[in-house]
C-alpha cells in the first residue's frame, strides 16, 4: 500500500499487524494525525481479524417512555421539566401497545431509554417488563442505560446490584452504553453537572457483568472534550472489559449541538472525518472489544456505510421512532427497512447478518 511508505504511524502499523496492543500515547497519536486512510487501513485490518466480511444489523424497536428528567443536561435536547408543554410520560398501557404493534414485524430486540422521572418507581419499570415480555416472548429487552439504574437505586434506596436483580426477574436482558458521555470530570461538569460521574458509570455496569448481563458501551464526542480524554476513556472502557468481558458493542455518538444547552457555544456538528477517525481508532484501541458500531441515526447511513471500511463491523438496525438525537436536530430518517439496511451492506462490498441483541445471527447472505 503505496501511502504507509511515508507514513509517520509506521509503528503502529507494526504494532496492529503483530496483535500487540496500543498505548494511550499511540491513541493520542492517531487521534491527533490527519492520515485517515492509513488510520482505516489498521481498523480493517483488526475488523476482518475479529469478524471476517459480516457486517451486522438488528431488527429493532426503540421506546423512549418519558421525557422528563430531574438532570436536564446541557448535552441533551430531549428532556423537559415536569410543566413542559412538551413533556411526556407514557402509561403501561400506552408502552404495551407499542409492542403489540410489531409483534408480527420480525423484530429480535426492544430499545428502551428514557428521561429520569421522579413520580415513576421501580415497579412502573418492573411491570412494564412483563407487560413487553407477555407480549414479545421471544424478543431481546434492552433498557435503561447505567444512569437509569443509578436513578433507580437512589429513588428506592436500593443497591444497584438489587435494582438489576429485580429487572432481571421482571424480563431486563441487556443494558444499552447510553450515559457514559465522556469520563472525565472535567467535561463532565461542564456538560452534564448533575448526571453520574463517569467511575460510577464503569461501576454500574460492572455490576451488571456481575450478575451475568451483557451490555454496551458509547461514547460522546465532538463538544468540549480533548484528544486526550477521547483516549483515556476508551482506556477506561477496555480495562472494565479486561476485568468482565461483558460488554458487547463499543458505540461512538457523535454530539448534536441543536436544541442543546451547547448550542450557540460555537459548537457545530462533528466532520465525516472525524467521525471516520473516531470509529477507526476506536476499533484499533479497543481490542478486546467484538464490535464496534457505527450508530447511523448519529452519522447518517452513508457515512455509516463507508465507515465499513474503517473498523466497523455493525450499523444497528431498524431503529424506528428514536426520539433522544432527532430533539438534538439529527437530519437521518427515524427508521430503515431491512431491505435498506441489507442494500446498504451489499453495496460496500460485506456480508450482511441479521444479528440479535447477543450477535447470534438469525440470517446471513441475502
Amino acid at each position: 500500500m503505496e501511502l504507509l511508505g511515508t507514513s509517520k504511524l509506521l509503528d503502529i502499523v507494526e504494532k496492529v499487524n503483530k496483535g500487540d496492543r496500543l498505548s494511550f500515547e499511540d491513541g493520542v497519536r492517531l487521534m491527533s494525525s490527519n492520515e485517515l486512510l492509513v488510520i482505516g487501513y489498521m481498523a480493517d485490518i483488526v475488523r476482518k481479524r475479529k469478524n471476517g466480511d459480516y457486517a451486522y444489523f438488528i431488527v429493532n424497536r426503540h421506546i423512549n417512555h418519558t421525557n422528563v428528567c430531574d438532570n436536564l443536561c446541557k448535552l441533551c435536547a430531549f428532556g423537559k421539566k415536569p410543566d413542559d408543554p412538551e413533556a411526556y410520560t407514557m402509561s403501561l398501557d400506552e408502552i404495551e401497545k407499542k409492542a403489540l404493534a410489531v409483534r408480527d414485524k420480525g423484530i429480535s430486540e426492544l430499545h428502551i431509554v428514557g428521561g429520569l422521572n421522579p413520580e415513576l418507581r421501580l415497579h412502573y419499570f418492573e411491570e412494564m417488563l412483563r407487560r413487553i415480555r407477555q407480549v414479545l416472548p421471544k424478543v431481546i429487552i434492552q433498557g435503561f442505560t447505567a444512569v437509569e439504574i443509578d436513578y433507580f437505586a437512589k429513588t428506592e434506596n436500593m443497591s444497584v446490584e438489587d435494582v438489576i436483580r429485580r429487572l432481571m426477574d421482571a424480563g431486563l436482558d441487556s443494558l444499552p452504553g447510553g450515559g457514559a458521555e465522556i469520563f472525565a470530570p472535567r467535561v463532565r461538569e461542564k456538560i452534564c453537572d448533575k448526571k453520574i460521574s463517569g467511575a460510577r458509570w464503569l461501576e454500574v455496569h460492572e455490576a451488571a457483568h456481575q450478575a451475568g448481563m451483557l451490555t454496551n458501551a458509547t461514547m460522546l464526542y465532538g463538544h468540549v472534550e480533548t484528544i486526550e480524554e477521547r483516549i483515556d476513556h476508551l482506556i477506561k472502557l477496555r480495562e472494565l472489559q479486561d476485568r468482565s468481558r461483558g460488554f458487547l458493542a463499543f458505540i461512538p455518538l457523535a454530539f448534536h449541538p441543536k436544541n442543546t444547552g451547547l448550542e450557540g457555544t460555537k459548537l457545530s456538528r462533528t466532520t465525516g472525518y472525524d467521525d471516520l477517525k473516531v470509529l477507526a481508532v476506536s476499533r484499533l484501541m479497543l481490542d478486546n472489544f467484538d464490535h464496534i458500531k457505527a450508530y447511523w441515526i448519529m452519522i447518517g447511513p452513508k457515512l455509516a456505510q463507508v465507515s465499513l471500511a474503517f473498523g466497523v463491523d455493525d450499523i444497528d438496525g431498524t431503529v424506528v421512532e428514536e426520539q433522544i438525537t432527532h430533539a438534538a436536530g439529527a437530519d437521518s430518517g427515524q427508521s430503515l427497512t431491512k431491505k435498506e439496511l441489507v442494500g446498504m451492506i451489499k453495496a460496500a462490498g460485506r456480508i450482511p447478518a441479521e444479528r440479535d441483541t447477543l450477535y447470534k445471527i438469525i440470517e446471513e447472505g441475502f
